[in-house]
């Protein structure tokens, strides 16, 4: 009971520091200053973002409790406020949940105070950069000892910030997508430099997951274990990973590759363009749904022991 509420909670804490992070530096990068689809006058950033905080902060704070009380092994004796030192202050987890909630609490400070606007969405990406580099200390990258202790650590942060900076921005971009229709072929030429934004962003992204997943994985499944790898739980569960991380590829392709010059194809000729939005919405819904599968399979896997740990 206690390692299903975990994972639970450790996948709350990873959706809402993706969000935080990747979503306000969408709101920076891929949408224009001023116009109907500038930040400042959509609704729905400052709601996303106050969901994506509430997420951390709850998951970090309610974490931490049910971390206490799987070392201790019990709620009863993970509720003493001895316990509940000792982790916070005497773990890595525990600072780094501390943090978490620390950061968290600022952003949503932030967000009541101050006005949308880039000054915001800039505070909230770097509050959202940090916490989304302390899944490090969620998972493996912090356990690693001797000399390959500090690369595979920098490589686990790197890849943390590299996923939340691409699943992050994903429910973002679906928001932006879920218009009317039919919309003004003002607002189809910015959904279209969006997806180009997007595009150049996610490409760098991928690149960095895919390198920083080589180095974790070298650590954490290791060479002479990879045609073994469906022997163990963990083995398992990196594999349904993998493979949705595949299906996310593909179908970035297909919204870079194929889907945006349709749309572009559909400004520049006057037709329609709801046909050519729909087509992306359906896409990046599928892409977020992989996108929240393999969060939580992360959050599994950091309970798990690795192939390399026997």
């Amino acid at each position: 009971m206690l390692e299903a509420a975990l994972v639970v909670l450790r996948f709350a804490q990873y959706t809402g520091a993706a969000i935080l992070f990747g979503a306000s530096l969408f709101l920076l990068y891929a949408l224009p200053r001023a116009g109907e689809l500038a930040p400042p006058a959509l609704a729905w950033p400052r709601g996303l973002l106050v969901v994506a905080t509430l997420l951390t902060l709850v998951g970090a704070v309610l974490g931490l409790i049910v971390q206490t009380a799987t070392m201790a092994g019990s709620l009863t004796e993970g509720l003493k406020p001895a316990a509940l030192t000792f982790v916070a202050g005497g773990t890595g987890i525990g600072r780094a949940a501390l943090f978490r909630a620390l950061a968290a609490a600022v952003a949503a400070v932030g967000l009541l105070l101050f006005r949308p606007g880039a000054w915001l969405w800039g505070l909230l990406a770097v509050l959202g950069g940090v916490t989304t580099a302390s899944w490090a200390w969620m998972g493996h990258g912090a356990a690693t000892e001797g000399a390959g202790a500090l690369v595979h650590l920098v490589a686990d942060v790197v890849h943390s910030l590299a996923a939340g900076l691409w699943l992050g921005a994903l429910p973002a971009f679906l928001l932006l997508l879920w218009r009317p229709m039919s919309i003004g072929a003002a607002a189809g030429r910015v959904v279209h430099r969006s997806l180009h934004g997007f595009g150049g962003i996610g490409a760098t992204a991928v690149a960095a997951l895919i390198l920083t997943g080589l180095v974790n994985s070298w650590y954490l499944v290791g060479p002479s274990n990879v045609w073994t790898l469906w022997a163990s739980e963990y083995g398992r569960l990196l594999s349904v990973k993998l493979l949705l991380f595949a299906l996310m590829l593909g179908l970035a392709a297909a919204n870079r590759y194929r889907l945006t010059p349709r749309l572009e194809a559909a400004l520049a000729t006057g037709s329609a363009a709801a046909a050519a939005l729909a087509a992306l919405r359906r896409s990046v819904i599928v892409e977020a749904g992989a996108g929240l599968g393999i969060l939580a399979l992360v959050a599994w896997l950091g309970t798990l022991a690795p192939p390399s740990g026997g």
